[in-house]
């Protein structure tokens, strides 16, 4: 499937971007920025939520740091 090899792709550059930004091609940034934008809406919104719930969990309500 065409998706796999570009998501493969994607997360290849984007380990690499973590490491050295200033190493990425203008290629693998448009690379990036079209995978991140082919994903539907909600997937992003839905992969915050659990990781700010996930985040604060085992804190007290009120008892978060400031």
């Amino acid at each position: 499937m065409s998706g796999d090899k570009t998501s493969q792709r994607a997360a290849a550059i984007a380990s690499k971007a973590l490491q050295d930004p200033k190493s990425l091609t203008s290629e693998e940034v448009q690379t990036l920025a079209a995978s991140v934008l082919s994903q539907p809406a909600n997937q992003g919104q839905q992969g915050q939520q659990k990781g700010q719930s996930q985040q604060f969990q085992g804190q007290p309500q009120g008892q978060q740091k400031k």
